[in-house]
């Protein structure tokens, strides 16, 4: 039998205009969210499968896979550890949110500018909010920053952001072998990670952590893009995107600081 492409097929099950059959529903046409446009851009067809939704439906966290969500088992936790360290990357395990805050407002000095970037992690801690406290002890970089006019001051609130004694953020995937991933959408907060601040200090829930590169990437697109981009449409009404993605494989000892917690936290 010859081959018959799909379309004929479809074609040939249409009913005629004399004897209409309208006991079956119309079935719903799959389309991909914008995220998952750029998730399949990425990671191919396996992406865009998986993402696929109705034009009824919200992309919902239901599918994506667990071992994006799972914290890891204690021997994987520690030899992520190892690996960091060996990598340059001061490391702190504890055990809870209330923890990983004392852990680090203790390792920034009374006076010294602290920068919050955007981040779930610095707010479900209550860390964006003992820094930015008027009355805090920290010069607040963020609130500094944005008493100024993006349209006229933009330059000058690049310079508050993206150099200050202490840059806090999160992480998107720690890889087994000691490698950091973050995406982002704008930038913003990518030039202090890299090398704009003194000092960084990542808070970092434990089921982040992943056993490849691949893996950090695949997180990225698969689950954090939908999750931040849900955010990004209460906030903002917009969609987010992938703009930039940084990858620190390597620093000098001391500059960065990376606090994992053992229990999930942010994106």
């Amino acid at each position: 039998m010859r081959p018959t492409d799909k379309g004929a097929l479809l074609r040939r099950s249409i009913p005629t205009r004399r004897s209409p059959d309208r006991s079956k529903p119309k079935a719903s046409v799959a389309r991909p969210s914008p995220t998952c446009v750029q998730a399949a851009a990425w990671l191919g067809d396996s992406a865009r499968e998986a993402c696929s939704i109705k034009e009824d439906e919200h992309m919902t966290a239901t599918a994506v896979p667990d071992r994006f969500t799972a914290l890891p088992d204690e021997h994987a936790l520690q030899a992520t550890v190892v690996a960091l360290e060996e990598h340059g990357f001061g490391v702190d395990v504890v055990a809870d949110l209330d923890a990983a805050r004392q852990a680090v407002l203790a390792r920034i000095p009374e006076g010294s500018s602290v920068m919050t970037n955007t981040s779930m992690t610095l707010t479900e801690t209550g860390i964006a909010d003992a820094i930015n406290d008027a009355a805090g002890r920290w010069e607040s970089a963020r609130n500094k920053m944005f008493a100024l006019d993006f349209a006229t001051q933009a330059q000058e609130m690049k310079a508050i952001g993206g150099q200050p004694d202490y840059s806090l953020g999160s992480v998107h995937a720690v890889t087994r072998d000691g490698t950091l991933v973050i995406a982002s959408a704008s930038g913003s907060q990518l030039s202090s990670y890299a090398w704009g601040a003194a000092n960084v200090i990542f808070v970092v829930g434990a089921q982040k952590l992943v056993p490849t590169l691949a893996e950090a990437h695949e997180r990225v697109y698969r689950h954090s893009l939908p999750r931040e981009d849900a955010r990004a449409q209460a906030a903002y009404g917009q969609h987010s995107h992938v703009g930039k993605l940084l990858e620190i494989h390597q620093e000098l000892p001391g500059r960065i600081h990376v606090v994992l917690i053992r229990q999930q936290v942010g994106f």
